[in-house]
């Protein structure tokens, strides 16, 4: 009697981005690139992760009609840290700097992301071969009983931890033993020089533990009510897999997560293996270039919202331009340009949606007035997170947060001064407040383009908007679809703006963003002027994202070469998630403190050697034995593992001197799957 062929197994893609949370079913079999069996989408819900995944996922087992105890592996991507960095928002946290002077805030941009963040100093640190000061964590002590109050994890940097991490480990195991709060330490992150970058990255982690650690709560509470006994992975912001767990503990590896998801979804999807890619979502747009069938990675590690981290992720230059993008006017001049960004708002559509008359009563009440008011068809809302988020309010935000419920209320009733303006901006930058507003996904619902959220609200908000005054004193637009149709067609000129920027930037052009604005507006204008000027990509775009065969229509003319947009370019993010594979590496570093001492720092140990050789054999085993250890955490069992050695030597008088040697192993391999 024949047996029956095992049926191959079911992969499920999630992808939680700021507006939409995709789902995507997928089975290896039905060809060389595997089939999607089915895709969905739910709204996400900030609020309670689960919400949004639940509906998008559910919908996509009752499109397939499959069991779900066939699904062998869960994979996931999310905007979520990505959006937050952007935004501005995040937990507060405590950094804890050890062996730095107060001037090293002004570094790398450390200062403007701490803002109103505590900051505990400390004396201590290591030299750069590892040698200790002295460690006085008293002062650290003494503020623990304060800040355990207000915060709602720490970051940890010392001075020259990377060579030697004990300094670090002291801190991170007494704030633990104390107060029971997430602590970062910067040299599980990175093994990088550069103490500020190194803490700018390691406050960053913090302030997302909460953010990613909901996510991943949300997500396996899901999996277990449907009984999905698979293993949970994460991509990361090289577009690499990892295990649930080990995004928990490094969130900040997880900023480009969706669009790193994204570019392997689209090499998968379209076969190109050298081209554009441009995702546009709710919050942002992602840009990044294929070349060779692989994305290129950013040697100086990810920039996101303005800060350069030392997170090894795709080279993806993030822009603050999406569907849910605020739309504003330029001020004072007399015929205003239609600005978008980089804020996003809940579109005037989607609040409608899900709060009715609440909404639309407001605004039809600021239609009637005599005169257009400077908040009209502005509203704010709760955004529901828990309300230990909340922790370290000023009295100001405190008393404005109490005024503001789950119910949208408009701005022009809940603001009486200019100051109480800026006290609901720093509510948005924490995460705790969303301002409703109109924006591009609200100009496709006035003219039919869009018609899954409410169109009676978006209409509203573009009366309200046209009704704007230009530098002559006459109404930007004659009616609501005039304004929209200025809005859309904004959004495809700043859309291949940033894709010619990037370009440029890719090509080490100075004054990309000058030169891509210009080249971009001589294409769109009715008289271009004298000098004539055009520009043409050596590679076609691919892109992605829902709203992309709307906004990217008529952009193969203002970057002339031709615009890919994939079938499933709808769900480009969560498809990618389970089509990729694990991949971690490790470093070790070994020096010469004095002439025939070699001293091999790897993971957290430091160990002195005699001879050359054998302190390069010793970090070579360590660094193989700490990648095979992380990519198991990472969810792999059958990791391949390659290691390079990179030395730097001198010659004095005719005999080679060792200086010092950097060894890296890189483990990779598919995920494990449920038997």
């Amino acid at each position: 009697m024949t047996a029956k062929p095992k049926p191959s197994p079911l992969f499920l893609g999630i992808d939680t981005g700021g507006t939409y949370t995709d789902a995507v079913l997928w089975s290896e079999a039905g060809g060389p690139n595997g089939k999607v069996l089915a895709k969905a989408k739910a709204l996400t819900t900030r609020h309670d992760l689960a919400v949004g995944i639940s509906g998008a996922v559910d919908a996509v087992l009752e499109m397939a009609g499959t069991d779900p105890a066939a699904i062998k592996l869960v994979s996931m991507s999310t905007t979520l840290a990505t959006n937050a960095l952007v935004e501005g928002q995040g937990g507060r946290v405590a950094l804890v700097m050890i062996g730095f002077a107060e001037g090293d805030l002004a570094r790398d941009g450390l200062k403007a992301a701490l803002g109103t963040d505590p900051v505990v100093f400390c004396p201590g640190g290591h030299d750069v071969h590892g040698n200790a000061a002295k460690l006085d964590l008293s002062g650290l002590e003494a503020a623990l009983p304060e800040l355990e109050k207000s915060v709602s994890g720490f970051a940890v940097c010392a001075y020259f931890a990377t060579r030697n991490p004990a300094h670090e480990l002291s801190a991170r195991n007494l704030i633990r033993d104390r107060t029971g709060l997430p602590v970062t330490a910067s040299h599980e992150l990175s093994a990088k020089l550069g103490g500020p970058r190194r803490a700018l990255t390691t406050l960053l982690n913090a302030r997302l533990i909460s953010m990613i650690d909901r996510l991943v709560a949300a997500t396996e509470g899901f999996l277990a009510a449907r009984n999905i006994a698979a293993p949970l992975m994460v991509v990361r912001g090289d577009g690499a897999l990892v295990s649930a767990a080990f995004a928990r503990q490094r969130p900040i590896e997880t900023i480009l997560s969706g669009p790193a998801a994204s570019l392997v979804g689209a090499r998968h999807m379209t076969g190109l293996d050298d081209a554009v890619v441009s995702d546009i979502g709710g919050t942002t747009t992602d840009v990044a270039v294929l070349d060779k069938g692989r994305p290129r990675l950013d040697p100086e590690g990810a920039t996101v919202g303005g800060f350069r981290t030392m997170v090894e992720a795709v080279a993806m230059r993030t822009f603050g331009l999406g569907g849910d993008s605020e739309v504003a006017l330029e001020d004072g001049a007399l015929n205003p340009r239609i600005l978008l960004g980089p804020r996003r708002l809940v579109p005037l559509a989607l609040a409608g949606l899900m709060h009715g008359e609440a909404v639309t009563s407001e605004l039809e009440r600021q239609l009637r007035a005599p005169n257009p008011g400077r908040m009209d068809g502005r509203l704010a809302v709760r955004t529901g997170v828990p309300e230990r988020l909340a922790a370290g309010l000023t009295g100001a935000e405190a008393k404005l947060y109490e005024l503001i419920g789950a119910v949208p209320q408009a701005l022009d009733r809940l603001l009486t001064s200019n100051a109480q303006n800026a006290t609901l901006n720093r509510l948005v930058s924490r995460g705790l407040v969303h301002i409703a507003g109109f924006t591009p996904s609200d100009a496709a619902h006035v003219l039919g383009r869009q018609a899954n959220w409410d169109a009676t609200a978006a209409r509203l908000g573009a009366e309200l908007f046209a009704r704007r005054r230009d530098g002559r004193g006459q109404f930007i637009a004659a009616s609501p679809e005039a304004i929209s149709e200025r809005v859309l067609t904004a959004l495809t000129r700043l859309s291949a703006e940033v894709i010619l920027e990037t370009a440029f930037a890719e090509d080490g052009l100075d004054g990309a963003a000058t030169v891509a604005h210009a080249l971009v507006q001589r294409a769109v204008d009715a008289h271009p002027g004298i000098a004539r000027l055009s520009v043409a990509l050596d590679r076609p775009v691919i892109g992605l994202g829902a709203s992309a065969p709307l906004h990217y229509a008529g952009l193969t003319e203002l970057v002339g070469n031709r615009c890919v947009v994939p079938q499933d370019t709808d769900v480009a993010n969560a498809l990618g998630a389970v089509v990729g594979q694990v991949r971690v590496s490790a470093e070790a570093r070994v020096s010469q403190p004095k002439e025939g001492l070699f001293r091999v720092a790897s993971g957290e140990s430091v160990r002195d050697f005699n001879d050359e050789a054998a302190a390069i054999a010793a970090a070579e085993k360590d660094v193989r034995a700490i990648a095979a250890g992380r990519a198991k955490d990472a969810g792999t069992d059958s990791a391949e593992i390659e290691i390079a050695s990179e030395y730097r030597v001198s010659t004095v008088e005719g005999q080679r001197m060792f200086i010092e040697a950097h060894v890296v192993a890189v483990a990779s391999g598919r995920p494990r799957i449920a038997v």
